[in-house]
């Protein structure tokens, strides 16, 4: 038995939606076994994916396979994650806790007060 890769990452929950999965397969973020393919890829149990989602990737091994959306329970027994897929992700999340990104805070157009002080110290 095979199940199309964005149906299988849209049933695992690495997506909320198939269109999702399917943008990502299409754009590169998803990969088997390294190497690009297309969301209509078959995945068999025993495959190596990589995916990339944001700034983290996870490095999972199908156990199971799943073309329907289950609880988040059920979807944790379609994959093994590797470890060291794991710990980066991990150090990833506890790295982005305690040094905020300032450009994160910065939304739309600088103030006048803002503006104001941008202008002073390009003048200095």
């Amino acid at each position: 038995m095979s199940v199309r890769v964005d149906k299988w990452l849209w049933a695992a929950r690495f997506f909320k939606t198939r269109t999702a999965a399917q943008q990502a397969v299409e754009g590169g973020k998803v990969k088997i076994s390294g190497e690009r393919i297309k969301p209509a890829k078959d995945v068999h149990v025993g495959d190596e994916l990589v995916i990339q989602i944001g700034a983290y990737a996870w490095t999972v091994r199908v156990v199971q396979l799943s073309d329907k959306r289950g609880s988040a329970t059920v979807a944790r027994t379609l994959y093994t994650e590797d470890e060291t897929s794991r710990t980066q992700r991990e150090a990833q999340v506890a790295l982005r806790k305690f040094a905020a990104e300032p450009a994160q805070e910065r939304h739309g157009r600088p103030t006048k007060r803002e503006r104001r002080q941008l202008e002073r110290w390009r003048d200095e």
